[in-house]
């Protein structure tokens, strides 16, 4: 196997408050061992494109504080065909880089698993998604960052809600994965959460309303995981045909959920993740996905953290079930 000079480092899919930090623990870790970096802007997208440059400590001093991402993010379609992996290919043997290093979710890590298995390329993942839906790791880089964004929300609603007993749905991020909605719910004190992991039918919607009258007259807090459809407008119709004495409304906090200065817990999580894929590159470790559980570092083989569902507590549910009375 031939030794590895140089490294690529990317951000792909949707963004998550703490990619900056791990764009610079890799960038910093990999020159601190020796290793020449890379920067690739616009994901797959940028590989394809020959978006790369190199990169020094100077390039990611401040950023450590900062969301988004400086190297951009992209979704890539042509990355998904066998002409757009050979030009992503081509360009890595063109400017010489040995190894490549994606922070992402679910379909990044699954085009890193695809390209590594096709090109014999050492890959390397980092757990880059608000969702915290990556099995293997107890956290993902963006995620706590994204619920306290969240509670600050649902704070800020709840005002609103019991100034006017107003019962209002407020739909969150999480796609297939209630991590967010849950803990988000526990966190503000909203009087229930519907989520993929929990199929709730009228009765329990009921429920939910009679407790939030219970407690506080009118006015209750519903959060709802993003569904095409079931999300927070379809529940809200529900009420307000079942129980149409309610006065009811409906808040999609949508994509200033990724927005935001990251949290400590995010900036030490990206951090450590990203010193972690610099020593798996030295341990000659190849297509893992760098994740914490128990506060160690693990090596997760790609296809474990992308294809094996992720454990949700239920009893999580219960907490939040007691908690509303």
């Amino acid at each position: 196997m031939a030794k590895i000079k140089t490294i690529g480092v990317m951000t792909s899919g949707g963004d998550a408050p703490g990619m900056n930090a791990a764009i610079r623990a890799v960038t910093r870790s990999g020159i601190c061992n020796g290793f020449n970096v890379m920067g690739i802007y616009r994901g797959y997208d940028g590989l394809i494109n020959d978006e790369i440059e190199p990169f020094t400590t100077e390039n990611v001093s401040g950023i450590i504080m900062s969301g988004g991402t400086i190297l951009k993010t992209a979704r890539s379609k042509e990355f998904m065909t066998p002409e757009g992996k050979q030009k992503a290919y081509d360009n890595m043997v063109k400017r010489g880089i040995d190894a490549l290093i994606v922070i992402g979710g679910n379909g990044s890590l699954t085009g890193a698993m695809l390209f590594a298995k096709e090109f014999d390329v050492c890959c390397i993942g980092l757990p880059g998604t608000i969702d915290n839906d990556l099995y293997g790791t107890d956290s993902t880089i963006g995620y706590d960052t994204t619920m306290n964004t969240i509670m600050d929300c649902v704070d800020r609603i709840r005002d609103t809600a019991q100034s006017h007993e107003r019962i209002f749905f407020v739909e969150v991020m999480g796609r297939d994965a209630g991590f967010l909605a849950q803990n988000s719910a526990i966190a503000s004190g909203a009087e229930a959460a519907i989520i993929p992991e929990d199929s709730t039918d009228v009765d329990q919607l009921a429920r939910f309303m009679e407790r939030g009258i219970r407690k506080s007259k009118k006015s209750c807090i519903v959060i709802v995981s993003e569904s095409p459809k079931c999300g927070a407008l379809y529940y809200a119709d529900r009420v307000k045909k079942e129980f149409p004495h309610f006065d009811v409304r409906v808040s999609i906090l949508g994509h200033l959920q990724r927005g935001g200065r990251p949290t400590a817990h995010d900036r030490i999580l990206a951090s450590r993740t990203g010193v972690g894929a610099i020593e798996a590159i030295l341990q000659g470790q190849r297509n893992v996905m760098i994740g914490v559980r128990n506060n160690e570092i693990v090596y997760v083989p790609l296809s474990e953290a992308i294809r094996t569902d992720k454990p949700f507590d239920m009893k999580l549910v219960k907490v939040l079930d007691e908690l509303s009375i």
